[in-house]
């Protein structure tokens, strides 16, 4: 999506502010002994209240209205029986649509008590999506974001999953842009373009390198298995660099 009028910003502005703002209650919700359907509902419950509707179920029939990925579990886990306990590594995918327009944010949490190699993942995940952001803006190229994050990873001994990208957003949940490597990629020759709107969320990792396919048609599982964390915000590319939509009011 490019944006064309300002009116069609504040709506972005608004689909985003509501996913941020599920985001970041959910994070707060997170305790040991309740399921991921139970937090799963907070999400919807929250979405429905602002006039939104949870993206993964109405594009793509998915089985709740966020996806919520526990240890293992990287990306598209589906929420259910599952009890979070003490020292997990909960990551929530959060997207939804109104009035025609589509924003998509995620981060991870830690539940206390862990290990400080997981809270330093999680403090690294968030500072590695932002190193990417950082590159976002009209006339530049799609390739520095990856190569920004690539940095960063290697500077701070990480690994980084290579076959989960960012994609555009807007119309719909994933559109052009796709696939924008949050990884170095020298193949890369696209031009972030005034107005375009996308994701960045880089998947940081103490090992793994790819995301595998499990039992079900959505779950995916870090491969080799290693604690992975993601962070992501939408943000539109401008001449003074990324706006971010996803930030809670």
């Amino acid at each position: 999506m490019t944006i064309s009028s300002e009116d069609e910003l504040e709506k972005l502005r608004e689909i985003g502010r509501i996913v941020a703002s599920t985001l970041e209650a959910m994070g707060a919700a997170i305790e040991p002994g309740m399921t991921t359907a139970e937090l799963d509902a907070i999400g919807r419950s929250l979405l429905e209240r602002a006039g939104a509707r949870p993206a993964p179920e109405l594009c793509y029939g998915f089985p709740g209205a966020t996806c919520i990925s526990v240890n293992e579990e990287i990306a598209h886990g589906i929420p259910g029986s599952r009890r979070i306990a003490a020292g997990d590594l909960v990551n929530i995918d959060v997207s939804a649509e109104k009035d025609g327009l589509f924003a998509d944010t995620g981060a991870s949490f830690l539940v206390p008590p862990a290990p400080k190699a997981l809270e330093r993942l999680c403090r690294d995940g968030r500072r590695a999506m932002w190193a990417g952001i950082r590159q976002v803006g009209a006339g530049r190229p799609l390739a520095a974001i990856g190569q920004a994050i690539g940095e960063f990873a290697r500077k701070h001994h990480y690994t980084l999953v290579r076959n989960l990208a960012s994609h555009g957003v807007g119309h719909s949940l994933h559109e052009e842009p796709k696939e924008i490597p949050n990884w170095p990629d020298k193949s890369e020759r696209r031009v972030m373009t005034e107005g375009m709107v996308f994701t960045v969320e880089p998947f940081l990792s103490l090992g793994a390198e790819w995301a595998e396919n499990g039992d079900d048609p959505w779950t995916l599982f870090s491969e080799p298995r290693a604690p992975t964390v993601q962070f992501e915000h939408t943000v539109v590319a401008t001449r003074k660099g990324a706006l971010v939509v996803t930030l809670p009011s």
